[in-house]
């Protein structure tokens, strides 16, 4: 797959210039998240048109007319949301550090900022939290979707999913929101409570920016879920091949999502049909397609109905 996009590397600034990382290093532990097509917007909300239906269209006889179809269009209107990496340290451990207190924060902003694109990554796929946003898992949440497929797995809470995702213009997208400036405040010392309400000297930044997800169309992504480790029931390359079934032939999806264990899955199926019967490579994609395995797909995800 061509990377003829934007990804979150070239659009996220953070606007301290002191900091000693850059954002393709913070998103090392977010590979889905590092890899989807990314704009920023100027506020902290997004409008846009999403296509429901074609236009009407055919052929007609000399002198005779046809029926005026257009296609329907529904705006969507996302509030992105405010993604919270802020830190508070006891001034005795950083002071302490044998490198000084400045490298002590550092150390903690890039700690803190690895976390919180992890924690991006986790709300674009799963949306587990209240004050996030809408998901992956959130638009293809039944088995009725037009491109959700079940791998037939029973046992309850120990599914997973394979995400096939369309990335890029119109399609899944991540928007970040002021510009895609994630901002880190001076460090301040503060006054803190602890757990006994007695209180400490610490080094508090704040840290904060806006985020959200762009799902373009009904064909932008699909799922492949209630992978399991039931008999036969784990990740193959035919249950991905019927899930790219379900897609236009124009518009097929440019990157597969998944967890370890699928990724053992589809190398064991691949190791048993191999002719030469020696184990298959991890593989690293798919009819063609990257596959990208992260952290943030669980094997003890709910079963999908």
């Amino acid at each position: 797959m061509a990377d003829d996009y934007v990804t979150s590397a070239k659009i996220i600034e953070f606007n301290d210039s002191n900091l000693e990382f850059d954002v393709s290093d913070v998103l090392n532990d977010a590979p889905v998240l590092a890899n989807l097509s990314a704009f920023s917007v100027d506020g902290t909300q997004l409008k846009y048109m999403r296509q429901d239906t074609d236009p009407v269209v055919g052929f007609r006889t000399l002198n005779a007319g046809v029926d005026n179809d257009v296609s329907t269009w529904t705006q969507k209107t996302v509030s992105l949301a405010i993604a919270d990496g802020s830190f508070n340290i006891d001034i005795a451990a950083a002071e302490g550090y044998r490198l000084g207190p400045a490298a002590f924060i550092a150390m903690q902003m890039r700690n803190h900022m690895k976390a919180l694109m992890f924690k991006i990554e986790d709300e674009l796929i799963n949306g587990d939290n209240t004050d996030g946003f809408s998901s992956l898992a959130d638009e293809l949440d039944a088995l009725a979707d037009t491109t959700v497929i079940g791998a037939g797995g029973t046992t309850a809470d120990t599914g997973s999913s394979c995400y096939l995702i369309r990335t890029g213009f119109n399609d899944v997208q991540v928007a970040w929101g002021q510009q895609g400036v994630i901002e880190a405040k001076d460090t301040t010392i503060v006054r803190t409570a602890d757990s006994s309400s007695k209180h400490f000297p610490s080094y508090f930044t704040a840290v904060t920016g806006y985020v959200g997800l762009i799902y373009g169309s009904s064909y932008s992504a699909g799922r492949i879920c209630n992978l399991t480790e039931d008999s036969g029931k784990g990740l193959t390359d035919d249950l991905i091949s019927q899930a790219l079934s379900k897609f236009p032939a124009s518009r097929p999806p440019n990157m597969l999502a998944m967890n370890r264990r699928s990724l053992q899955q589809l190398q064991a199926s691949r190791t048993a049909t191999n002719a030469t019967g020696a184990p298959s490579p991890f593989p690293s994609e798919a009819f063609g397609i990257p596959i990208v395995v992260t952290d943030a797909i669980s094997s003890t995800e709910a079963l999908v109905s």
